[in-house]
């Protein structure tokens, strides 16, 4: 009588269980080589793999922007710097004109005699001299200053000292030319036109002077605040 076996079960030739097929996973076939050579061949996107997140790009410093040498400083306009420099280079050249007639006595000034009107009886008057000095020298040295003070460099200097005195200066001239016009006029009873050309001229540096203070022209721009 055949006896049966218990405990033990028929297992297949191939191990007893039943293996997956080799290369699968859960059904699926595993990436092959190939295909990982070939995924890694896909370029990046920009920031991978550089230590940055992805999306963002490496961005090249910011260039430094030249700042302009009167950054701050309230310029004036370009007619009004050379309009005082052409009237200050007039009023030097009729200031040596005078100061050259004044020591020169072969040199008279062109100009007539008659009426109202005599330069030389105003140039060789007492009044012709201020504490001692002529006149006519005092004008030379302030529109020498002058020259230089209003010339299109000067205009540009960004010392504020430079703009008060060229101000001081007129304001000064321009009294000490009322003065002059009063001794003209009430003193020596003559008018001299080269010397009223001077006046005319020193009055119009004056106004233009008052002008680009009142503007600001030359002086530090005020800073804005936030």
């Amino acid at each position: 009588m055949a006896t049966r076996k218990t405990g033990t079960t028929a297992r297949p030739a191939n191990g007893g269980t039943k293996s997956r097929d080799k290369g699968t996973r859960g059904g699926r076939p595993e990436a092959t080589a190939a295909t990982a050579q070939r995924a890694g061949s896909r370029p990046q996107r920009p920031g991978t793999g550089t230590g940055r997140p992805a999306g963002q790009e490496q961005r090249a410093p910011a260039a430094r922007v030249a700042v302009p040498e009167d950054a701050g400083l309230a310029v004036a306009p370009a007619w009004l710097r050379w309009t005082t420099w052409g009237l200050s280079i007039a009023g030097l050249g009729v200031s040596i004109y005078l100061t050259i007639a004044h020591f020169n006595t072969s040199v008279s000034l062109v100009c007539p005699a008659t009426g109202g009107i005599n330069c030389e009886k105003v140039t060789t008057s007492p009044q012709s001299y201020v504490f001692g000095i002529p006149v006519a020298v005092l004008g030379l040295a302030f529109y020498l200053f002058l020259v230089a003070a209003n010339s299109p460099w000067a205009w540009r200097a960004r010392w504020p000292q430079v703009q008060w005195a060229r101000l001081g200066s007129l304001i000064v001239g321009i009294i000490f030319v009322l003065y002059l016009i009063y001794t003209e006029l009430y003193t020596i009873g003559a008018i001299c036109l080269w010397c009223t050309s001077v006046h005319v001229i020193t009055f119009l540096l004056f106004a233009l002077t008052v002008f680009s203070a009142a503007a600001g022209y030359g002086l530090a721009k005020a800073s804005s605040r936030a």
